[in-house]
């Protein structure tokens, strides 16, 4: 299982790096679980070079997301995740401010099968999310963010686990 996870840190280090090549940003989060854990993430977005749906309202777009999660569980059994996932914004048209909305379904693989009380089942999870925030000029993000991560069932423990996160963004 270490051996596996190392992987895909790599993995996730490498894509981080391919991320350079567009418009990119560092993501710092702080949140918790639905059972008061603290939750640390550390990401690297890419934003991809497509808009949809451009109008005087706004416009659909989106970006990758790959980043490492620390989940400091209350029993002292803290887990790590990382996680790769596409998201589609919906940014609202403005000045020097653009509020956006944001969803999005990835997978994730965690250190361990149990997250406080909450029995995964399995190493892979998916991803799924909700946000919103403000994006700034200059690239700058501040916004809030539902996660949950689940098996879909395919372990025969599905407990899933629910992370509420403040993120900040930073334009590389």
């Amino acid at each position: 299982m270490k051996r596996l996870f190392g992987l895909a840190v790599l993995a996730t280090a490498a894509l981080g790096y391919s991320f350079t090549a567009q418009a990119a940003g560092i993501e710092f989060a702080v949140g918790h679980t639905s059972q008061s854990s603290m939750t640390y993430r550390l990401g690297l977005k890419s934003d991809w070079d497509k808009s949809w749906m451009q109008s005087s309202v706004g416009r659909l777009t989106g970006y990758w997301d790959g980043a490492y999660t620390f989940w400091d569980a209350q029993d002292s059994s803290s887990v790590s995740s990382v996680s790769f996932s596409p998201v589609f914004v919906y940014e609202f048209a403005g000045e020097t401010v653009n509020p956006y909305i944001e969803a999005g379904i990835g997978v994730s693989l965690f250190s361990k099968t149990q997250v406080d009380d909450n029995k995964l089942g399995s190493a892979f999870q998916f991803e799924d999310r909700l946000g919103f925030g403000l994006r700034f000029a200059g690239g700058h993000e501040v916004g809030i963010r539902a996660t949950h991560y689940s098996n879909a069932g395919i372990a025969s423990h599905n407990d899933g686990v629910e992370s509420y996160a403040l993120h900040y963004t930073m334009p590389l």
